[in-house]
């Protein structure tokens, strides 16, 4: 028989390109980001085996997850450093990060749903929403509380993305490269530190990075004792390095002057690639959610399980999903949503400067603190807008290619994030004009709240009472309907913040020259209440000059002042007569109050006096009878005259109550708590 030579060779050829092209392909899906090893290095019982309804028993998985992306990919090349980061033998940049997970030991049981908690510093505070006590690593059936989530079968996870996160307490860590400029040499840059002390017996100081040179001449630092001063040098005969990370002052044994602000600008050498902390986070929920194996073979220890996703974050991390949304990754390297809902509690309008060289993540901006930090930077809002202090257009949606892969979002803050964080600015634009809510966003204002929860009995380094109030009761009710707003199409309560269309806000005034910004009292309807400052203290955001290369994230400078003696305007909630707000979520003890109750403190004599008393708020009870009232002086009116008996009381936070859980604010178990915390209370007894 005679063969076609020709034909023969032209199948080979085919064949050959064929698999040609599968290999490329498969090479292709190789060289993406992944998380290519998952290491389960424990596996136990959680909660004591406590069984939760139908769902069963959990366990706790604990281990680490070893990741890589690729710098090429247009969504990583954004990290700033990611060029200059080591890369293995695939040119692919490398990071590991401990993880953690609570999962029903049968997963079938489960409601399919992962509850993601961003780690705050490397820490668990999911307790509250449980009525727990939470903890790093809870172990018995009591730290378990009311198991909010864990009654409805939610997989629980954690990983870590802070590079400023410390080991230890079971702590959530990540480990990222340092980089190298090309030649193999250290980078060097300008490194900032903000130092105060609220005691006198402080010696030394650890700085975040090595410093590059121990010749005090190419480093400054100053003090000032209140936030406005003028900022004093200090000689170099007046501090020295101890190490090449810390300083401390001299004579040898000189303590940092409690409450002094300091200053310290040095140059520092081998940045981390942080905004690997990004990129981890996107990972790890995709690898969850999405694969079988990790690259190595090893099992999804919920392959096929997930089909929705959320992630929860306080505080710091609520900042950090600002960055993670504004840098587009909440798409994965294969284009797919990581989170499908977001509830984002005290996060404010800011982000954590966790891409700049150099960055330290763990600080935080507020009215007296860490003013320099790449936090407060533009774009603020969602809707994509054209700023004309810097030049640039961008909002918080911009990089997301389609609808389909953005979250459905609550941003909910505390009237501190207003005063202390301008948070207005996340539903405003850059003059304080009204934005309309995105689709998928909504925007919560919890009347009166200080940032998280004091004890009501104590002032800390502050003027007043810190502010008790709390708010797990209204954060539980809100993730109940973001859950249906995802998984069934089911509208959330809409928006409850200030606004200027309908008169509730109270606009911040700019003060040229000085770091902060001011509410008029008049503006603000503040009653003049005996024994108690006002001065209006709030944080402006201004825009400042970082350097040329700030837009690739590096700063080579910190300013003195800000570029433009204008700000971004923002503003806080007016207030009723007794100086409780009239926007936002009023809660029980704001609706049917016995106290004034601020998002804004002072601080005491020998603390900073009358400098912002940063998270706290203030606790001003009312008095208990009008002759207690008139003798005072307060023009508040006394719990006497405002209920009369304590029946009346305990009705009019009920009213309060039933407001609240029609408007889907307060569920069932949390609304009967609030009343019967009322009827308990000896309050007009």
């Amino acid at each position: 028989m005679k063969i076609d030579q020709s034909r023969n060779f032209a199948v080979k050829k085919r064949c050959t390109f064929v698999l040609s092209l599968l290999a490329g392909l498969f090479l292709m899906q190789q060289a993406r980001g992944s998380i290519v090893k998952i290491e389960i290095n424990s596996i136990e019982p959680a909660y004591g085996g406590k069984i939760f309804g139908s769902v069963g028993a959990y366990e706790k998985l604990t281990g680490k997850a070893y990741g890589e992306v690729d710098p090429r990919l247009p969504q990583n090349a954004l990290i700033t450093d990611i060029r200059l980061a080591p890369r293995n033998a695939r040119g692919m940049v490398e990071y590991a990060m401990d993880i953690y997970i609570l999962k029903p030991v049968d997963l079938k049981r489960g409601n399919h749903k992962l509850f993601t908690e961003l780690p705050n510093r490397g820490g668990k505070l999911f307790g509250g929403l449980n009525n727990s006590s939470g903890g790093n690593d809870p172990q018995t059936a009591e730290q378990a509380g009311d198991a909010f989530l864990l009654n409805m079968g939610y997989t629980i996870a954690w990983c870590g993305w802070d590079i400023s996160a410390t080991a230890g307490n079971h702590n959530m860590t990540i480990t990222v490269p340092v980089a190298r400029n090309k030649d193999g040499s250290a980078i060097t840059g300008p490194s900032y530190e903000y130092i105060s002390f609220d005691n006198d017996n402080i010696t030394s100081y650890k700085l975040a990075y090595t410093a590059a040179s121990l010749a005090k001449d190419k480093a400054v630092l100053t003090v000032r004792d209140l936030l406005n001063d003028k900022p004093r040098g200090i000689p170099s005969s007046g501090w020295e390095y101890a190490d090449e990370r810390s300083i401390r002052l001299l004579p040898a044994g000189t303590s940092f002057k409690q409450s002094a602000i300091y200053e310290f600008i040095y140059p520092a050498k081998d940045p981390l690639v942080a905004g690997l902390g990004l990129a981890a986070m996107r990972d790890f929920v995709s690898f969850l959610r999405y694969a079988k194996t990790d690259g190595a073979g090893h099992e999804n220890p919920l392959a096929g399980n997930v089909r929705y996703t959320y992630s929860f974050a306080i505080s710091q991390p609520a900042r950090y999903m600002n960055d993670f949304q504004t840098l587009g990754f909440n798409q994965d390297e294969q284009g797919r949503r990581v989170f499908d809902g977001i509830e984002n509690w005290l996060g404010g309008g800011s982000g954590v400067g966790i891409n700049y060289r150099f960055a330290q993540p763990g600080r935080t901006e507020r009215n007296r603190i860490n003013h320099l930090y790449p936090e407060g930077i533009f774009p603020f809002a969602y809707p994509v807008l054209h700023d004309k202090l810097s030049g640039k257009t961008g909002g918080r949606i911009a990089r997301y290619t389609g609808k389909l892969n953005q979250p459905k979002v609550m941003e909910i803050n505390s009237a501190n994030e207003y005063w202390v964080k301008a948070a207005s600015l996340l539903h405003t634009d850059l003059m304080g004009n009204d934005l309309s809510d995105p689709d998928n966003v909504r925007f919560y204002l919890l009347s009166g709240m200080q940032h998280g929860s004091g004890n009501g009995e104590s002032t800390g380094v502050c003027q007043q009472l810190q502010n008790p109030t709390r708010a797990e009761p209204v954060l539980r009710a809100l993730f109940i309907a973001l859950d249906d707003w995802v998984t069934q199409g089911i509208k959330p309560p809409e928006s409850q913040v200030p606004r200027k269309a309908n008169g509730t806000a109270a606009l911040a005034v700019v003060n040229p020259g000085s770091l902060t910004g001011t509410v008029p009292r008049q503006v603000l309807n503040w009653p003049t209440i005996p024994g108690v400052t006002y001065n209006g203290i709030v944080t402006t955001r201004y825009y400042y000059d970082y350097g040329p290369d700030f837009t690739k994230g590096v700063i080579s400078k910190y300013p003195e002042q800000p570029v433009h003696r204008s700000a971004y305007q923002s503003f806080v909630s007016k207030v009723d007569v007794d100086g409780n707000e009239i926007a936002g979520i009023r809660l029980p003890p704001v609706a049917a109050p016995v106290a004034t109750l601020t998002g804004w403190a002072l601080r005491r004599e020998g603390f900073g006096l009358n400098d912002g008393g940063e998270a706290a708020g203030q606790l001003i009870p009312f008095k208990n009878t009008k002759a207690e009232r008139l003798a005072a002086g307060d023009p508040r009116l006394s719990l006497e005259e405002r209920y009369g008996t304590h029946a009346q009381y305990v009705a009019a936070v009920t009213r309060a109550v039933n407001e609240l859980a029609a408007r889907r604010l307060l569920l069932p178990a949390d609304a009967q708590q609030y009343i019967k915390e009322a009827q308990d209370s000896d309050i007009l007894r």
